[in-house]
């Protein structure tokens, strides 16, 4: 069998599956979605702002909490926080001085899930 190894992420045919692709083409999103879908998942490139997702999972925390809890600084976690917030991904709300952050909906939560789900197969 050794002798008989081929690469498998290269096809050795030259037929197009018409039905395929027409199928496939139909329900494809469009270009601009698919752009929007790639920046959402660059935001979710960074260990740092992952974290903060995964501790917004249990609730709603301030910058000081958040920044306890990774071990940071407070500047380091309002600029994670200021690109999750433009990523639509987290929403706050002030309560006199302090501001509380949580995540924007359910959306987030499940997408995180997703892909813990994934690595952890």
């Amino acid at each position: 069998m050794s002798n008989q190894l081929f690469n498998q992420d290269n096809c050795d045919c030259e037929v197009i599956h018409q039905d395929a692709v027409k199928r496939v083409k139909a329900k494809q999103p469009g270009e601009g979605q698919l752009l929007d879908l790639a920046e959402l998942f660059k935001v979710f490139g960074d260990s740092t702002r992952i974290r903060i997702i995964s501790a917004l999972l249990h609730g709603e925390l301030c910058v000081c909490d958040i920044a306890v809890l990774l071990g940071m600084t407070k500047s380091a976690i309002s600029h994670q926080l200021r690109l999750l917030r433009q990523s639509k991904l987290v929403k706050c709300r002030r309560a006199g001085k302090v501001v509380f952050y949580s995540l924007d909906d359910n959306h987030v939560g499940a997408i995180f899930r997703a892909g813990l789900e994934h690595v952890n197969e």
